[in-house]
């Protein structure tokens, strides 16, 4: 048997592939990331003739995207009783409506492209805790969505119920990508090693622009903005099995440690394991345990891992980068919610860009209140991640980097970029190799 540490979607798709920036160039706005939210941002623009340029540091969906599990879902766990207690009424419903607006127009875009769409059920289960289910499909009627507790699932296991969310979506990312990407103004491998006010400066060239958006997963600007205190990087596991059951639906237990479960043709999809980048967590082996357990007559073909930002308050930050750099924009802080979080990003951004009120913008500003318990813990852990004797230092903040004997990296614990072996950069927000100036 044959076990491919790579993604599903890496492995049958081929993605278009683009010059790099040699030269000087103007622009009205620059877009410096090429994931799916960058990606996205550039289309829409495109579809409103604004001039526009997209610089990759690598090549397009070569980081955070092709690691997704590609569900596109409005449900984010037991999101909207908490929203509802912590934010209103009012923004809970504008989260929602944002990410059903982002729900939509994937299956709008997806009619005419071949990636593998579905319609399908979302599901947050638990296993002890049904007290939970009920308040948040208490929350979810109240917001307009017939949303219920059930008991029927195709878990391999017990649970207390799981609230099921309709009308939701699951696809091939890499595949939408490869479509959407096509004709749009895109440099691939042209790293932005410095920025001033109106300029970027890489490697060949340099590109004059008006307005800026920052979609590089981890914002890469440490000036403003305090993007380094308001959030941190959780890594999380995935194994495929190959020829598993059909489960009909896309499960995710509502407990931080849990796991979740979608198919992707004849592979089931499990993923899990997940811990603060740069600490000790489940990994792969919690996944295997549980193939073990309740599939042993499956073969494990792809496993792979991905990165999150994860927010103060687990709501993305899509808006104005800071008070103090106006043009400039930013979407991160996705919170394992990456398809939705895109989509909400490009819709948010594209009006923001143009001059536009979105309905949305509201409830994802960065600006918002940083008073959050999240926010003393990421201080204690870059306090004592400064403090910790290390032989190789992060060169994002000085931050010590531990050694992840499982991945053969380099992780720092404090805002969670990563290194292989050779001290060449594998995540930001780290904008180069160790030892690099």
């Amino acid at each position: 048997m044959v076990v491919n540490m790579d993604s599903v979607w890496s492995v049958d798709c081929g993605l278009p592939h683009f010059k790099r920036l040699t030269g000087n160039i103007n622009t009205d706005v620059l877009i410096i990331g090429g994931g799916l939210a960058g990606i996205l941002c550039a289309y829409f623009l495109q579809e409103q003739n604004v001039d526009y340029v997209l610089t990759e540091r690598k090549t397009i969906c070569s980081g955070v995207t092709k690691n997704t599990t590609a569900k596109i879902t409005a449900q984010h766990g037991l999101i909207y009783h908490r929203l509802m207690k912590s934010e209103g009424n009012e923004k809970a419903r504008m989260y929602l409506d944002a990410n059903q607006e982002a729900v939509r127009k994937f299956a709008v875009l997806c009619s005419s492209i071949d990636c593998d769409f579905e319609e399908k059920t979302a599901y947050v289960y638990s296993k002890n805790d049904r007290r939970k289910l009920e308040e948040e499909a208490e929350a979810l009627e109240r917001l307009g969505i017939s949303a219920r507790v059930t008991e029927e699932s195709r878990l391999p296991f017990g649970t207390a119920g799981a609230v099921s969310f309709p009308g939701q979506a699951q696809f091939h990312p890499l595949k939408f990508v490869s479509a959407v990407a096509k004709g749009l103004n895109i440099y691939e491998e042209t790293f932005v090693k410095e920025l001033t006010e109106d300029k970027a400066v890489t490697e060949k060239g340099e590109i004059t622009f008006q307005k800026l958006i920052f979609a590089t997963h981890f914002p890469i600007d440490n000036k403003h903005g305090l993007y380094s205190l308001k959030m941190y990087q959780d890594r999380s596991y995935v194994i495929a099995l190959e020829d598993g059951p059909q489960i009909d639906g896309m499960y995710i237990d509502e407990a931080a440690g849990g796991m979740s479960f979608r198919n992707y043709k004849n592979y089931l999809l499990i993923g899990g394991g997940s811990h603060r980048t740069g600490q000790k967590g489940g990994n792969w082996e919690i996944l295997r345990n549980c193939a073990r357990l309740y599939y042993p007559n499956l073969d494990e073909k792809y496993y792979w891992a991905a990165q999150d930002c994860m927010t103060l308050d687990g709501i993305p930050y899509i808006g104005p980068y800071s008070r103090s750099m106006p043009g400039c924009y930013v979407a991160s802080g996705f919170n394992k919610w990456g398809m939705t979080s895109s989509m909400v990003s490009a819709m948010v951004l594209t009006d923001l860009v143009l001059g536009k009120e979105n309905p949305y913008a509201p409830v994802f500003r960065p600006s918002r209140s940083m008073i959050r318990p999240q926010l003393f813990a990421n201080m204690g852990h870059s306090v004592k991640n400064l403090l910790t004797i290390s032989a190789k230092r992060c060169p994002h903040m000085g931050c010590a980097l531990k050694w992840n004997k499982e991945e053969h990296s380099w992780d720092c614990a404090c805002h969670g970029s990563r290194f292989d072996g050779f001290g060449k950069l594998l995540d930001n927000p780290a904008n180069g190799n160790l030892g690099e100036k």
